[in-house]
């Protein structure tokens, strides 16, 4: 019985590491469901942002790169989260006024997301089995392939214009 259940908790954690995201559903900031399969043939950028953190001028480098790299395939898309210090408390309206009035945000946005607990939403989900780590704070990034698999991960601290996150986008979008 041990085997067989162990036999099962691995495949199914394999499986989640090999998620394609664009099976996933979300809502938009505005409540429409959608799927990130909308997104097919685009690298996308997933960032859980928050709009009281330190990290949160990050917002004008994530335009910034999303209006450099849109053409060439790159989709920058922000989840806001209040589950790191309480850092998005407000509703999305107000999540999305304050993006658009503070740092021209023209990405996409979507609901409000819970990242850890039993309340993780499954994009989170995925993409933390699929890298083997927890969020560990707010506008951590995920770089996803065109096929919609998990590329690779960046920390907080690392901007939307470095290098390292700049190498790979590049990498992607060949």
């Amino acid at each position: 019985m041990k085997t067989l259940l162990l036999s099962l908790l691995m495949t199914s954690i394999a499986i989640a590491a090999d998620t394609n995201v664009q099976d996933i559903a979300v809502k938009t900031i505005d409540g429409k469901d959608t799927a990130l399969k909308a997104y097919a043939g685009k690298v996308l950028l997933i960032v859980n942002v928050a709009s009281e953190c330190g990290y949160t001028p990050q917002y004008a480098g994530l335009q910034a790169l999303s209006e450099k790299m849109s053409a060439k395939g790159l989709v920058v898309m922000g989840f806001p989260c209040n589950d790191f210090g309480g850092q998005e408390p407000g509703s999305e309206e107000q999540i999305k006024t304050f993006c658009t009035q503070n740092y021209k945000v023209t990405f996409p946005m979507f609901a409000k997301v819970s990242i850890k607990g039993d309340g993780k939403h499954p994009l989170y989900a995925a993409l933390q089995s699929a890298t083997g780590s927890e969020v560990g704070w707010n506008f951590e990034k995920f770089l996803i392939g065109k096929d919609g698999k998990v590329l690779q991960k960046f920390g907080s601290d690392v901007e939307p214009d470095s290098p390292e996150l700049m190498a790979a986008i590049e990498a992607a979008l060949k």
